[in-house]
């Protein structure tokens, strides 16, 4: 089957905030969309995008030309791919499989040797954005697939994202995503810390913002999230808990390769740190908040 042969019906499964994001943005566009999820909150949003709903896994994956899944974790990844009457199970041969998942690259290879067994197509596809980047299609695709199941995806694929990077075999997807992640998790934290060391200092914020902004040691998160936070305003788009998770999978990830990584356990430690103390849910910038406290602590 080749993507841009014809219209395919298009499975979602996970309708979450990235998830729901996806399936919201190929109705928009004119795919045939059928979601599942296990919240009731997530399959109405979709519903009022214009998706169809399913009422389980395998009534979604048997009727789909193409299946996405957008997970929480690991496990719940193989339980919808490898579990009873779950994809790999109920898919018809030759339905393209599409990963999304933040996952382990030994999770991601289990259910896709299970998924090629069964005859389906199988793209490891990391993402990087917003659900807001999701809604537009401007996420950027991480992908880790053959050659030729890549080619008959592609044009989907750049529907649901504006960047494509094909970084090698099923798998490196999420290795590259991991390792991204790594990085973001700890550059987020360092400048939640040093931003508060200048407030602290008697800097204005704004001011000191827009210096550090134009500065060396300047990220993309620092850049675009910190400017919400001068609003006091920490909604999430990704939540402190989710980053935590990631740096766990990322210190897996080291230790499977015989690395130590003391800097990455230290920033999960103090991702940690702020769960505990109530902030889990919010933004990643929410760290700062945790800094704030502790100025006022320290009076």
């Amino acid at each position: 089957m080749t993507m841009d042969a014809h219209n395919p019906t298009i499975a979602v499964i996970g309708l979450g905030n990235m998830g729901g994001a996806v399936a919201a943005n190929l109705a928009a566009r004119g795919h045939r969309v059928l979601g599942f999820d296990m919240q009731d909150s997530a399959r109405a949003r979709a519903a009022e995008a214009g998706v169809a709903i399913a009422d389980t896994v395998a009534e979604a994956s048997r009727a789909a030309d193409v299946v996405i899944t957008s997970l929480p974790n690991g496990p719940i990844v193989r339980s919808v791919w490898l579990g009873g009457e779950g994809l790999v199970e109920s898919a018809r041969p030759g339905t393209m499989a599409i990963e999304l998942s933040t996952i382990s690259q030994k999770d991601m290879r289990e259910v896709a040797d299970a998924a090629e067994r069964a005859g389906l197509r199988v793209i490891d596809c990391a993402v990087s954005g917003s659900p807001d980047q999701g809604r537009r299609g401007e996420l950027a695709l991480i992908v880790g697939a053959d050659d030729d199941v890549l080619g008959d995806a592609e044009g989907l694929l750049r529907e649901i994202g504006s960047g494509l990077e094909h970084v090698g075999e099923v798998g490196h997807g999420k290795v590259v995503k991991l390792v991204n992640n790594l990085m973001a998790m700890g550059n987020v934290l360092v400048a939640a810390e040093a931003f508060q060391v200048g407030v602290a200092a008697g800097m204005d914020p704004r001011r000191l913002y827009d210096v550090l902004s134009t500065g060396g040691g300047r990220s993309h998160h620092f850049v675009n999230r910190f400017p919400k936070a001068l609003d006091g305003d920490y909604s999430p788009g990704f939540t402190i808990s989710l980053g935590e998770k990631d740096l766990g999978l990322g210190i897996e990830l080291a230790r499977a390769v015989g690395l130590p990584a003391p800097v990455a356990q230290t920033v999960r430690a103090m991702y940690g740190v702020a769960m505990a103390e109530g902030d889990g849910d919010l933004d990643i910038v929410g760290l700062l908040k945790m800094y704030q406290r502790w100025t006022s602590a320290g009076r």
